[in-house]
């Protein structure tokens, strides 16, 4: 499979999309002016602690105060509101985690009014972004997210990822990274690391302990609610946490930051540095890759597959429904039984897609066409299984209920993203009501009484909708047209237009040039 990165810099932000063989399976919105992005370190203080939900709100400098629940303070919280307080006094001592005494872990089930207080400084992290008309949602469980490796203060654990299966490769990273680790930080290792040597990982770590330092060197001069550590820009996330051996290019149609990722390239994958490609034809670099069209087709309440078959997508704030629509597949020759199963595989996969593509999360609930063997029932569950492996999101699946109904759980960590592609209707002006035919006629006399009293306008022309055109010149000589000239002393030319709605008109000057009104 290849995958390119297609990354289009604007004035107003950054839009990057991601093509498995050239189809769009995800697209990120990296407005300039966006705060309080997933992975950014604050300086908070508690504005609320509220006993019933077992836990807090704190400013962070949103507009909306963040939320923190207790289980998101993490079992090392004790250790790290040690070390914020005793930063934030100047204790030398302090400064360097490494000769930390750690204190106890934190109770699992414990009551978070026990730990925190209203006006209390404390270390957070952006766990998932404003979402509607909620604040971000936070953790005190600090993490930093490198190329091979995640760093995880106060801890001492090293943990592996569970796709590495190899016994000797696991045994040999984590003596790795216990040679080079310092104490009292924690390590989790990426796939990605897999047979990496030990320079590579050193200096992967170097540059997460960096951030670290970042931290308490700003501590002790910063005052609440402050950014203490930005996670990287998105399209250097993205390079970072997808770059395999599958990419095949990254185009970027701005010279600056394709220098930024060439130079982030470097560091993570010199050999791959030349995938890095900078765009500068004249077409727009989303139109050049088929982008914008498949965004087109693809964000709309109902998405069409080629074969007919179509979706219906509804999104509300806590859920989202996807009804699956045979379309004029249902006429095929096909006994029911197999025809529904193979709508449903169709489907499955264009749902899959929908999923990483608007970055739908929370509940999902899919209403796939009835099957009535559980054989069908449970191919179908095994599709859908094997396509959500590919999403980096946390996922849920459960099997077909007897209704033939998925839910699907998806982590949801920022906003879904929605492109409004209606436009506002030319007669009804976006209200959902037109005017009543009665008064059209009416309405052409206004312009044409206001256009010729007080614009001194002669000789114009009115193009129309043929309707409209038969009715006004109906009787020739007793027609409303003549009765017009008549009545403003004028000459006035009517032209029929099919493409005119019933209440669309226009008027042209003598020069034939368009009159706004």
């Amino acid at each position: 499979m290849n995958k390119d990165l297609i990354i289009d810099v604007k004035d107003l932000g950054v839009e990057i999309a991601l093509l498995e063989d050239k189809q769009l399976v995800e697209l990120h919105q990296e407005k300039n002016e966006t705060s309080h992005l997933v992975g950014d370190i604050y300086l908070g203080t508690v504005r609320k602690i509220m006993p019933g939900l077992n836990a807090a709100f704190v400013d962070v400098g949103h507009e909306k105060d963040a939320f923190l629940h207790y289980l998101d303070l993490g079992l090392h919280f004790n250790s790290l509101d040690k070390f914020t307080r005793n930063t934030i006094s100047g204790d030398a001592k302090s400064v360097f985690i490494e000769t930390m005494k750690l204190e106890p872990d934190l109770e699992k089930n414990g009551k978070l009014n026990n730990v925190l207080k209203q006006g209390q400084i404390i270390l957070v992290q952006i766990a998932k972004e404003p979402i509607s008309t909620k604040g971000p949602r936070l953790t005190s469980e600090l993490s930093f997210a490198g190329r091979y490796l995640v760093l995880i203060p106060f801890s001492n654990k090293i943990s592996i990822s569970s796709k590495i299966k190899s016994v000797d490769e696991r045994n040999r990273l984590k003596r790795l990274i216990q040679s080079i680790r310092p104490n009292n930080f924690g390590v989790i290792i990426r796939t990605v690391a897999e047979n990496q040597n030990v320079a590579e990982l050193d200096a992967d770590l170097k540059n997460l302990l960096s951030k670290w330092d970042v931290i308490y060197k700003k501590l002790p001069k910063t005052l609440p609610p402050n950014k203490l550590v930005s996670e990287i820009d998105k399209s250097t996330a993205i390079l970072r946490d997808l770059l395999s051996d599958d990419f095949t290019n990254v185009y970027v149609n701005s010279a600056e930051m394709f220098e930024d990722l060439k130079a982030y390239m470097k560091t993570i994958s010199p050999e791959k540095v030349d995938l890095v490609r900078h765009y500068k034809l004249q077409t727009p670099i989303f139109d050049q890759f088929g982008v914008a069209n498949q965004i087109r087709n693809s964000f709309g309440k109902v998405v069409t597959i080629r074969s007919g078959i179509y979706l219906v997508i509804e999104q509300t704030e806590a859920l989202c429904v996807i009804d699956v629509n045979s379309g004029h597949r249902s006429k095929s020759s096909q006994d029911q039984e197999e025809n529904a199963l193979m709508v449903n595989m169709e489907a499955t996969e264009e749902i899959a897609r929908q999923m990483r593509l608007r970055d739908i999360g929370g509940i999902i609930v899919i209403d796939y066409i009835d099957l009535n063997l559980a054989t069908n029932r449970k191919i179908l569950y095994s599709k859908m299984t094997e396509l959500m492996s590919r999403d980096k999101a946390r996922h849920t699946i459960l099997p077909l209920s007897k209704f033939c109904l998925m839910q699907i759980t998806r982590q949801r960590v920022r906003p879904v993203i929605a492109f409004d592609l209606s436009e506002i209707c030319p007669v009804c002006g976006g209200t959902g009501k037109i005017k009543s035919s009665i008064i059209i006629v009416d309405e052409i006399e206004n312009d044409l009484k206001y256009l010729v009293q007080e614009q001194n306008e002669k000789n114009l022309t009115i193009i129309l909708h043929p309707f409209v055109h038969s009715y006004l010149t109906k009787g020739f000589f007793l027609s409303k047209l003549k009765k017009w000239e008549r009545t403003y002393k004028t000459k006035i030319k009517l032209l029929e237009d099919n493409n005119f709605s019933l209440l669309e008109y226009q008027f042209l000057n003598a020069n034939k040039d368009t009159i706004k009104l």
